[in-house]
């Protein structure tokens, strides 16, 4: 089965200062708002006058994350969906509804790691299912709604732009995201939402406690890295676009 990465889809309403404000930000399933980059970012971009739906699918880990930042927060609301199947993302498409969101950020993931003449059908399907599938229904929904100034982030991966041995599906996924993403941004530039796209190298998150071999935990970047990138991207003015960027540790990419 696939391992589960620190996945995201945000709302919000209004950023903390180094913000712009009227935002509305989105932290995806599974293990994404409980921890690794999900729960950094809520983190980062708790603010008093700030709305979150945090969503995933294990209700206890996520109930820590809001009591981690709901006393800085206007409201945190909790969102539980599995985004494996359309079905999925169109029930949290319908809970969320019509509410127009100023920030939007993809960072659901699920990984394969093994040779592709091992992987099944239903692997494949779900690689493609949580890595394009969902940020596709939901930036189709959302972006419509949104008002000039805002943006969508793709949280992606290095593996957007580079093949690895054994990691061909979620390769696969993420090399779609990336000209999805492309694609878009050219087709929201025009109502002056940007499209930032962010490319870390291997992350410090609980996806390698389930990936086999040894892997230098110490030398990989850490979730903080990527949330404050993605707050530095958020803190430009409304008429720049820090469009993408590629996080490496200095030790090398592993």
């Amino acid at each position: 089965m696939p391992c589960r990465l620190q996945p995201i889809i945000w709302q919000a309403t209004r950023l903390p200062p180094q913000v712009p404000p009227n935002w509305t930000l989105g932290v995806g399933r599974s293990t994404g708002a409980s921890r690794g980059i999900g729960r950094e970012l809520a983190e980062k971009l708790a603010a008093p006058d700030v709305h979150l739906l945090l969503h995933g699918r294990d209700t206890v880990a996520l109930s820590h994350t809001r009591k981690a930042v709901e006393p800085q927060c206007a409201k945190v609301v909790l969102l539980i969906h599995d985004l494996v199947t359309p079905v999925g993302v169109s029930d949290l498409i319908a809970e969320v509804g019509n509410e127009p969101i100023d920030l939007l950020v993809n960072n659901a993931g699920v990984a394969v790691v093994k040779p592709f003449t091992e992987i099944t059908a239903i692997e494949w399907e779900q690689t493609v299912g949580v890595n394009i599938t969902a940020p596709f229904m939901l930036t189709q929904h959302f972006a419509p709604r949104m008002p000039p100034g805002s943006s969508v982030v793709n949280i992606l991966s290095i593996a957007a732009k580079t093949g690895f041995p054994n990691w061909s599906a979620y390769c696969t996924s993420k090399f779609a995201l990336e000209g999805f993403s492309q694609s878009v941004r050219e087709e929201l530039r025009d109502r002056k939402i940007r499209v930032i796209n962010v490319y870390p190298a291997a992350t410090d998150t609980d996806i390698w406690n389930h990936v086999e071999g040894n892997w230098p935990r110490d030398k990989m970047i850490s979730p903080k890295d990527v949330a404050s990138a993605v707050a530095y991207a958020l803190s430009q003015p409304a008429d720049v676009a820090l469009e993408n960027i590629t996080l490496s540790s200095l030790s090398g990419n592993l």
